[in-house]
């Protein structure tokens, strides 16, 4: 005896078993400060902390981001997709440039949360990428005021 089933059944059994997988692969876009990400982050490049050594905090200072605010991107290069955006007067934690100072991987606490959360006032014993609790991103070199 053949048992046929219906394509409708198929479609709706082959969408709830992808629907799941789809809502893992993406990250999850920040909540207050930003609107949707602008498009897939062709690549991301984490934050490193500790990049000083064991004997320094983990990010070097806080900062203050200029008047107008900034863009955060996923990785150092206009090229990514925005992942947040901070108003001017933001504090950030500067824990990385690059070799030429056009661009800084910072640290940052969600609108309303407490910065001292983001734990990168202490020392690590190596340097390592940036895994939270709070966020993470790279501005333009310029777009801050060092030593806030």
């Amino acid at each position: 005896m053949k048992t046929y089933r219906s394509p409708r059944i198929a479609l709706s059994l082959a969408a709830a078993l992808a629907l799941p997988l789809a809502a893992c692969s993406q990250p999850e876009p920040p909540a207050e400060n930003a609107p949707a990400v602008a498009g897939e982050p062709l690549a991301t490049r984490a934050v490193m902390i500790g990049t000083e050594g064991p004997s320094l905090p983990a990010c070097s200072s806080i900062s203050r981001v200029k008047a107008g605010g900034t863009d955060v991107y996923w990785a150092p290069d206009e090229m990514r997709a925005v992942k947040a955006k901070l108003a001017g007067g933001a504090n950030v934690s500067l824990c990385e440039a690059t070799n030429d100072d056009a661009w800084f991987g910072v640290v940052f606490a969600a609108p309303g949360t407490d910065p001292d959360m983001c734990g990168v006032g202490k020392s690590v014993a190596n340097a390592r990428e940036y895994q939270g609790p709070c966020r993470w991103g790279w501005i333009k070199g310029g777009t801050v005021q060092l030593g806030g």
